[in-house]
């Protein structure tokens, strides 16, 4: 009966203590709005590990705590303490019943990745571009475009197929829960479905550089016909051979375009490489001691070989792919404007314009 008392109380302090855990848990981490029909899923498997791990922590530490106190040695207690050799059916109950739990959670996640995974008949496509440091979405059959923004319809399925042009990136919007690596080489899928209409953010979740915590970009879910209208102005921007080369420029250093904001400011802050306010013509300092005039020659080759001369101060950090990139970008809209253009000269003549 005396050892009765102790499994009554040692119970009930497990049973409070799960409780008070959990609910910690639900303060401390705190998760934003659920805006996808995937989060349901997401957060009510946190739960029950919320629970699971709020249950075992109080089992081990209510037992050896009460068992410290409870059986404490008393002060005029000289005698000897009681051996115990073990429980075997004890012993047997605590390894099988821990397999069995770890085999259902397997089980039971397996079954809802593949919920998470499965193709929907009706979903929408987008291609996201992953660079460092910025994001860019292309909506395949909907127009011939490149936004620095995620617009989708709400209650749309979405499938996101996302490549990386040069490191390891992952797409993770907190609200919608789930995320995704962009591997270089080869294109990753993500599902979703949003659901709640708002302004949300997507993050780069793999440390990919100097400028990893900037990799931000906005995401709007928006009602089906606020995306339409949105289509339409997406597709009424003027063709290439109607803008000049200086505002080619602006749109080439964009996050739309290659992203060259990124790295470069255009208002005098210092960033990943030298501000362009005020570069043409400048006279730099490089780390080997010597000086440069930043002109065509200069720019053309920071470009297509950014580690060849480095500007003292700044590390070599400039992907060195964009000779391909603009060749392929060139032939792009040759073919289908029948214009030909430089996007090297293009983004000099923007620089042209940023006087100080």
């Amino acid at each position: 009966m005396k050892n009765g008392k102790h499994f009554v109380i040692v119970g009930l302090l497990v049973i409070v203590s799960t409780i008070f855990l959990r609910w910690v848990f639900v303060w401390l981490f705190a998760t934003p709005t659920a805006a996808s029909t995937q989060a349901g899923i997401v957060d009510y498997m946190f739960g029950v590990h919320f629970w699971m791990i709020a249950f075992l922590f109080s089992l081990i530490m209510v037992m050896m705590l009460y068992s410290a106190f409870a059986f404490r040695r008393q002060p005029e207690d000289e005698e000897d303490a009681e051996h115990v050799h073990g429980n075997t059916k004890l012993e047997i109950a605590w390894t099988i019943i821990p397999i069995f739990v770890v085999i259902g959670f397997g089980i039971w996640g397996t079954i809802e990745l593949r919920a998470l995974t499965q193709p929907y008949p009706d979903e929408m496509e987008i291609e996201v571009i992953g660079r460092q440091w910025s994001w860019g979405f292309e909506y395949p059959g909907q127009g011939e475009f490149v936004s620095a923004e995620m617009v989708v319809p709400v209650n749309r399925p979405l499938v996101l197929r996302m490549r990386s042009e040069d490191v390891l990136h992952s797409f993770w919007v907190t609200e919608f829960r789930i995320k995704q690596d962009l591997v270089p080489g080869r294109v990753t899928e993500l599902r979703i479905t949003p659901s709640e209409i708002g302004d949300y953010k997507v993050r780069c979740a793999e440390i990919c550089g100097t400028e990893h915590s900037g990799m931000l970009a906005p995401v709007r879910v928006v009602s089906q016909a606020d995306y339409e209208a949105w289509l339409v102005e997406k597709n009424a921007a003027p063709q290439y051979v109607e803008l000049t080369p200086e505002e080619r420029g602006a749109l080439w250093y964009s996050a739309e375009g290659f992203g060259c904001v990124s790295c470069h400011s255009t208002d005098g802050t210092p960033g990943v490489g030298p501000t362009w306010l005020g570069i043409y013509g400048r006279q730099e300092a490089l780390d080997d001691g010597t000086t440069v005039t930043v002109d065509d020659a200069y720019i053309r080759e920071s470009i297509y070989d950014p580690n060849a001369k480095l500007v003292a101060g700044f590390a070599a950090a400039m992907p060195q792919n964009y000779e391909q990139l603009f060749a392929e970008k060139q032939a792009e809209i040759l073919a289908t404007q029948g214009l030909e253009i430089d996007i090297v000269d293009d983004l000099i003549a923007f620089m042209k314009t940023l006087e100080e």
